[in-house]
């Protein structure tokens, strides 16, 4: 796309700046750029800047404490359970996969689940932790209810994602990052921030109808689970967004489903209580040779014959790989130009100095 490429020392520094003025703490404001940059790196912009404002709102309305730290209310040696205390999504999620892979060493298994916790960016970023200690990643999280469930026509789920993160060989890994709903709302927001339709299949308006509107999606309307409508399997979307919330909201004790409060509502006053998996699990806990079949396996399926149109076949992870070589080729990220121009308004907003593109 046409855009601005912007250096990663600029947005690290525009992010931590922008939530320092909001009140946000040195180490919990590292965290979330770290995430939010991982996120527009992969080419998930959808979960990266384009949600600062919001992280910043909830540091300002005092919706997300400042203060804050995520601590651990009951554990076994290869279980957790962790109140986020109302901290940073991302502060919380960083701690609670460490945790996991800390048991996961002694016991060749961890999963912690998280309470009290508020939106993390990317579930992919938490699979990766895992796959760098050589360790199969699982995070999922449950959200405001963005999503229609089958034959609905309010929300009652989010797009509740989940990630899968296994270590192949070298640097290479199988990294499944992906919403139970059609999309994720960002990518929603994306379009309307663009002024262009969204495709078929992505939400409907609140009769329930499909639209191809992002302010009939986002007035009212919501997103179609993975699959979109009942006769294209939507059904199965709406299945796998339930289980999220069953390892999420409902096994870790958090608000769960359509009681949680609305992120994007002005007047919403509540706290976030967003309940989170995670995951780290030992491949060696069950033989030799794991890494070796991962790459054999992705490898197999990358040289299979494409489609006429089709450059080649994709395993999970490979599009974020290109959009990364891509951010080191052209040295930063490149940003939609209307995008760029709502994060100078931003900076503005948050008394910060704007992001320097590249001449």
């Amino acid at each position: 796309m046409a855009g601005r490429v912007i250096p990663i020392r600029e947005v690290r520094n525009f992010i931590t700046g922008c939530l320092r003025s909001a009140g946000g703490r040195p180490n919990s404001c590292t965290d979330l750029a770290e995430i939010l940059i991982a996120a527009d790196t992969r080419g998930h912009y959808s979960h990266g800047l384009n949600r600062l404002e919001m992280y910043c709102t909830d540091y300002q309305r005092g919706t997300t404490l400042v203060d804050a730290a995520p601590s651990v209310e009951r554990e076994t040696v290869s279980t957790a359970l962790v109140n986020g205390n109302n901290s940073l999504g991302a502060t919380v999620g960083k701690y609670s996969m460490e945790l996991a892979i800390e048991k996961c060493k002694g016991t060749g298994v961890g999963v912690v689940t998280a309470k009290g916790s508020n939106h993390y960016g990317i579930a992919g970023f938490y699979g990766l932790m895992a796959r760098k200690q050589g360790l199969i990643g699982i995070s999922m999280t449950n959200t405001s209810s963005l999503q229609v469930p089958t034959r609905a026509k309010v929300c009652t789920l989010g797009t509740n994602p989940i990630s899968v993160v296994a270590p192949a060989q070298g640097d290479d890994c199988f990294a499944l990052d992906m919403a139970t709903s059609a999309v994720a709302i960002g990518k929603v927001e994306v379009q309307r921030r663009k002024g262009e339709p969204i495709p078929p299949g992505w939400g409907c308006d609140s009769e329930g109808k499909e639209t191809l509107q992002p302010e009939g999606v986002q007035n009212g309307g919501g997103l179609f689970p993975l699959g979109g409508t009942e006769i294209s399997s939507g059904y199965k979307g709406y299945g796998l967004a339930s289980m999220v919330e069953v390892l999420c909201g409902l096994l870790a004790g958090a608000t769960w489903g359509p009681h949680i409060r609305a992120w994007q509502d002005p007047n919403e006053t509540r706290v976030a209580d967003l309940g989170q998996f995670f995951m780290a699990l030992d491949p060696g806990m069950f033989g030799e040779g794991f890494s070796g079949r991962m790459q054999q396996f992705m490898d197999e399926h990358r040289a299979l014959d494409p489609v006429e149109g089709a450059e080649r076949v994709l395993v999970a992870g490979d599009p974020e790989r290109a959009a990364e070589r891509a951010c080191e080729e052209q040295g930063g990220i490149l940003y939609h130009p209307a995008f760029v121009r709502d994060m100078e308004k931003l900076a503005e907003k948050m008394g910060v100095p704007s992001m320097k593109p590249l001449e």
